[in-house]
């Protein structure tokens, strides 16, 4: 037992197990104490051990927090928008503007993701030497040791690429430097992995969480919709087949970290994961009953009961109180897994928030993501119908107030009667998700008596409710846009807000995965069960209802028209994809999507100029405010772009390769 100590103590330099905590519960190691001089009387008990697991689980990101002290520049680094700084808090935004080296320290997860994984292969190693735990909890105990495995394999991918996969029995002490350097696994080995780990967690882990303190912590099928989610990665252009990798391969048997073939079967697994949760029948997409004041969709939107039309349920708070925590976790049906962001200056509603609210009004949202909403009859903006027409820009009905007859209230919101034409009949997520000018911003947990914190219209004119001032001279938006999907009417800062569960997986994703699959598989493809042999059943290549199915209740939810016949593989690839631009904005998503979709996707998306709103117009020159102009040479520190081909992963940190002769850097870097 001294060597096992000797050897792992080496292996993780000594140090103690601290970490900073993410995701509520499940990644919470107050009080945690041991060091590994320590090991052996870990698994003596098991209140140790499940302390030691809290341990292991403490280097998860907390992936809420999307744009502050954010655990990886995939929010900030996305094309939907732009930070109002360039600073150590909101590094994201330095991945836009081409100033990341390997040299670079911010986002250095590679090590803390390795040491989580070294962490849970110890509990699986000795997790028979407990003598006071029951087979369930033991069961459970390694079902979550096998999901951290593969969650945080899960997590270096995303970020870094294919990386090494370490070996499950920890170095001999007497190991040297040269044998504990491996190579990177390729692209596909990596997959295999993960998935692997994720069955076994599937296998073993829980099923449910009872307590409402442990709704955070990973069950079942937190590991299928995690391989639900890379499967679909896997199966996509950049990664399958891909040309581009034809000379980055492994040194040590020619093996090309990217394949080289595409192989059309990988839509198939992608498919046969998704449907896995499907088919389970827990989760469903989460909906608000109908009330008195509820929207009212358009005659072409079918009224049948939700989930075959938009009848019965009211399409705002449907999405709205998924995120703004009107709807507490454990009620909302949706949600597979999640965690709990910040909920103050590091918090998503802390950087939309206005300054008179506490906030610091410092996220922009772009033009290209603001357009991309559809009017509420399910058209797009340049072909609107005359019943809800979108007003040719430039002209007095796109940038003049709709007025009395133009204002209106539904489902709680308040439609402004200064608020511009350009933002009339637009869809209901669009109204859940973008912060405009004359923007109404409640905040009424504040009962104070100072006047304009609460019920605040927001407007973003150079002189309006939320222009700069002397004491805060970048604390302003520049692009006349912001998020508000995670704001809750109550939110205030100055007085307090809601607490939020952070979907890192819903179902709704699980649905459109499911559609984008079934599009893209050019045959059927049958599953098996492995382990029992049971359960098997056919993915229908391109299969019509299937893929009906699971798109319109997207649309349905939202308002929108579903769609009644199939449309040709291109067209509905293009619908997919443009219904995850919306559904899943600033949920840190469409990083990956243009990723995974390949050149042409994340080169048109980044490489363009960044519009939006010009913010130095005053408000008595409305036209010119809502004239859509380009920002780039506008605001160059922080609004230009540039996307090359490196890219497509970031770097893999300079001191990781200092430390691994093997270790090989990504392509460009």
């Amino acid at each position: 037992m001294k060597s096992i100590n000797k050897f792992i103590f080496f292996l993780l330099g000594g140090t103690l197990l601290l970490g900073s905590p993410a995701c509520t519960d499940f990644l919470s190691i107050d009080g945690y104490f041991m060091n590994m001089t320590q090991l052996d009387s870990v698994f003596q008990r098991k209140e140790s051990v499940a302390q030691y697991i809290r341990g292991a689980a403490s280097a998860l990101p907390n992936e809420g927090n999307l744009w502050t002290s954010a655990p990886n520049p995939f929010q900030g680094a996305s094309d939907e928008n732009f930070t109002s700084w360039n600073d150590a808090r909101h590094a994201g935004i330095r991945y836009l503007l081409d100033e990341v080296t390997p040299f670079t320290t911010d986002f250095n997860n590679y090590p803390k993701y390795y040491e989580g994984i070294r962490k849970a292969n110890i509990v699986l190693k000795r997790i028979g030497e407990v003598p006071d735990i029951s087979d369930i909890d033991r069961r459970d105990y390694i079902g979550q040791c096998y999901f951290l495995k593969g969650y945080y394999m899960y997590l270096l991918l995303l970020q870094y690429g294919p990386t090494p996969i370490v070996p499950d029995d920890p170095f001999a002490v007497d190991a040297d430097v040269e044998a504990m350097s491996l190579e990177r696994a390729t692209y596909d080995e990596v997959i295999a992995y993960i998935c692997a780990n994720m069955e076994l967690a599937n296998e073993f882990i829980a099923d449910t969480r009872e307590a409402s303190a442990d709704m955070n912590m990973p069950v079942k099928s937190a590991a299928l919709a995690t391989m639900s989610r890379i499967l679909l990665y896997a199966a996509s252009p950049w990664y399958n087949g891909n040309s581009f990798y034809s000379d980055w391969t492994r040194q040590s048997d020619g093996a090309h970290f990217i394949n080289q073939t595409e192989d059309n079967t990988k839509w198939g697994k992608a498919a046969v994961a998704a449907k896995r949760i499907i088919n389970s029948g827990k989760y469903k997409l989460f909906t608000s009953p109908k009330e008195s004041d509820s929207y009212t969709p358009p005659a072409n939107v079918s009224s049948a009961l939700f989930p075959d039309g938009a009848g019965g349920i009211d399409c705002y708070r449907s999405f709205a109180y998924l995120f703004n925590g009107e709807v507490p976790r454990q009620l909302n049906d949706e949600i597979i897994y999640s965690c709990v962001p910040a909920r103050t200056t590091d918090s998503p509603m802390w950087i939309a928030t206005p300054l008179q609210q506490g906030g610091g009004n410092g996220l922009n949202l772009t033009q290209d993501m603001v357009d991309a909403f559809y009017m509420k009859d399910g058209r797009d903006i340049n072909n609107s119908s005359a019943t809800y027409s979108y007003p040719q820009p430039g002209t007095a009905p796109s940038y003049n107030g709709v007025g009395l007859s133009g204002a209106s209230s539904f489902s709680g919101y308040e439609f402004q009667q200064a608020a511009a034409g350009m933002y009339a009949n637009r869809e209901m997520r669009f109204y859940a998700t973008i912060g405009y000018c004359h923007t109404m911003w409640p905040g009424t947990s504040y009962t104070g008596s100072t006047a304009n914190i609460k019920n605040v219209v927001v407007t973003y004119y150079a002189d309006g409710t939320a222009m700069p001032n002397l004491d805060y001279p970048e604390d302003f938006n520049r692009t006349g846009y912001t998020c508000k999907k995670y704001i809750h009417p109550e939110d205030n800062l100055k007085a307090s807000v809601r607490t939020k569960a952070y979907p890192i997986f819903r179902y709704a994703e699980i649905l459109l995965n499911y559609a984008e699959a079934l599009n893209e598989l050019n045959a059927d493809y049958t599953y098996t069960d492995e382990a029992t042999a049971e359960n098997s059943f056919t993915i229908q290549s391109r299969g019509a209802g299937e893929i009906l199915s699971a798109f319109n209740q997207i649309r349905y939810r939202s308002g929108l028209p579903g769609l009644t016949e199939l449309p040709d593989q291109l067209t509905m690839r293009n619908l997919i994809k443009r219904e995850r631009q919306i559904e899943f904005m600033c949920e840190g998503r469409r990083y990956h999507d243009l990723r995974r979709w390949g050149w042409t996707d994340a080169n048109e998306a980044y490489n363009r100029p960044v519009y939006g709103m010009n913010v130095k117009a005053k408000t008595t020159e409305r036209q010119k405010f809502y004239t859509i102009t380009p920002l780039t040479n506008v605001y160059p520190a922080i609004a230009r772009r540039s996307f090359a081909y490196k890219n497509f992963f970031c770097p893999i940190p300079k001191t990781a390769l200092n430390k691994n002769s093997k270790l090989v850097q990504n392509p460009g870097w």
